[in-house]
């Protein structure tokens, strides 16, 4: 029997709010050990953003600085907002996205995604999360990683990809280095198990 979770299980159901986990048997260095958070998946292809790789050669005030967003002087003496940059996929990697918790929501601009979680792609969250104002959890992403029609669903087959349901640490948790394993655990996998030559039952 299939962990739950594996290529096996997968019957053409589209994922979008689910966690793609990369298996050892991807051989695409570029998603070695990543969670992918599924931001839309149907019939058109897929598109998600990976939420366990920081970008080490950038900040949140930096990048304010690029885009001149200034920031409000805090009333209350508070340090400056520092919203985490991740290496969202090898697509469009100049592109900002934020994934987000939706009770922020900008009509026309934001992507409702699934369980309290969006999407938005726009600079108006950006400046909205300098004021102070944004959403209470987000998480930017820098690129995205993207499927052609029916290329996601051949790389699950071919064993390239777990996954399991989404929850708030997991997209947004601190411990970056620890979320590959946690996803794992949700559906019963030891990542020592997960060997290179892994096949179909």
């Amino acid at each position: 029997m299939a962990a739950k979770g594996s290529s096996e299980d997968f019957k053409g159901g589209y994922l979008d709010g689910q966690m793609l986990i990369a298996m050892p048997t991807m051989g695409d260095p570029r998603f070695e050990r990543t969670l992918i958070y599924l931001c839309a998946h149907s019939a058109d292809g897929a598109m998600g953003i990976v939420v366990n790789k920081p970008a080490s050669h950038i900040t949140f005030s930096s990048l304010l600085e690029q885009l001149n967003i200034e920031r409000p002087r805090s009333e209350n003496g508070g340090g400056p907002i520092e919203l985490p940059i991740h290496i969202g996929g090898p697509v469009e990697t100049g592109r900002g996205f934020v994934l987000h918790s939706s009770e922020y929501f900008v009509e026309s601009c934001t992507l409702p995604i699934d369980k309290g979680i969006s999407l938005t792609a726009t600079i108006d969250v950006l400046k909205a999360i300098a004021a102070g104002e944004g959403p209470a959890k987000a998480l930017l992403a820098l690129g995205y990683a993207g499927w052609a029609p029916g290329q996601l669903e051949t790389e699950i087959q071919a064993n390239g990809w777990l996954h399991c349901e989404a929850d708030a640490r997991l997209i947004f948790g601190a411990e970056i280095g620890g979320k590959y394993g946690m996803a794992l655990a949700k559906i019963g996998v030891d990542p020592s198990m997960l060997v290179g030559s892994a096949g179909h039952a």
